[in-house]
């Protein structure tokens, strides 16, 4: 793995502001430390240093990097796949029920391209973003408009705007973080709907496991967020969050693989309890281990 960039070239705007807050190791990869850096004025987690656009790209080559890949190898592989089929479900569920009309839908970050494929043939007119190639290829084998995935925002008609834009767990690897919520701000249709899904750092499991909390998954995860930077940070591009909703299932996988990366081992039970525990503590607190935000222009 190439040298990271000095955290001194970092381009966050309150760099002086920010505080450390945490070390951790990237184990997926490279087993090289970062830092976390909290913003107190934003709530934001910010990851320190940042490797280089150009060297980035490494740090997700790994097949445990499962989000690009339909890999049904390992247990948790499996437990992943099978709880996306239900998931799959749910969030077409939450698209439908924004509107009578199924207009055009824009999935940023769509992976394998398994919820382009379902809300196509839900009736959903739809284009996908997804900058990795392996990804990208089974994405178009699976939906019938595969010339509508592409590999970056600017391939995107800029004449087009979407009456619903997704983005599941995308928006804390994007690097220049208002930048991107101005271009969706232009990408999004004047009545259309907005749904970012994240970790939240404030969860039960993320304060459980700390420094191997396996959702900081450093340096890919740029940015860690709580409501309250999502509120922010949105607020400040001229949006409002209208409603949050929990992803239940996040707890258990996090906490597996987090057990995992503190052990060294598979400690399956401990990793079940300590996901259960999490949901119960956030039917009172609301800090589930993932939140999903509906966020409308204002």
């Amino acid at each position: 793995m190439k040298q990271v960039e000095n955290a001194a070239k970092e381009p966050y705007k309150n760099k002086e502001l920010l505080q450390p807050f945490l070390s951790c190791v990237d184990h997926s990869v490279s087993r090289e430390t970062f830092s976390l850096f909290l913003d107190p004025e934003t709530d934001l987690l910010v990851t320190l240093p940042r490797p280089s656009a150009t060297e980035l790209p490494s740090y997700y080559e790994s097949e445990s990097y499962i989000s690009h890949t339909d890999s049904k190898r390992s247990l948790m592989d499996k437990a992943y796949q099978l709880i996306k089929g239900y998931s799959l479900k749910r969030k077409l569920k939450l698209i439908n029920s924004l509107s009578n009309k199924k207009g055009k839908i824009l999935d940023i970050g769509c992976g394998t391209g398994d919820l382009l494929s379902v809300c196509e043939k839900d009736g959903w007119d739809i284009f996908g973003v997804e900058p990795s190639q392996k990804a990208i290829a089974l994405a178009r084998s699976k939906v019938i408009s595969s010339e509508r995935i592409v590999s970056d925002l600017s391939s995107l008609d800029t004449n087009n705007t979407y009456d619903v834009i997704t983005m599941w767990h995308v928006l804390e690897h994007v690097p220049n973080l208002m930048e991107y919520i101005e271009t969706l701000k232009s990408l999004l249709s004047k009545d259309g709907h907005l749904i970012v899904a994240v970790p939240n750092f404030k969860s039960h499991d993320a304060l459980h496991y700390k420094e191997f909390w396996a959702a900081y998954d450093v340096p890919r995860h740029l940015w860690h967020f709580s409501e309250r930077a999502i509120r922010h940070v949105f607020g400040q591009g001229g949006f409002e969050v209208v409603k949050t909703s929990p992803l239940i299932f996040d707890s258990f996988y996090v906490s597996l693989l987090s057990e995992k990366y503190k052990t060294g081992r598979s400690n399956i039970l401990a990793g079940i309890k300590t996901g259960l525990i999490s949901n119960i503590k956030a039917r009172n607190t609301g800090q589930y281990s993932s939140l999903i935000y509906l966020i409308k222009k204002r």
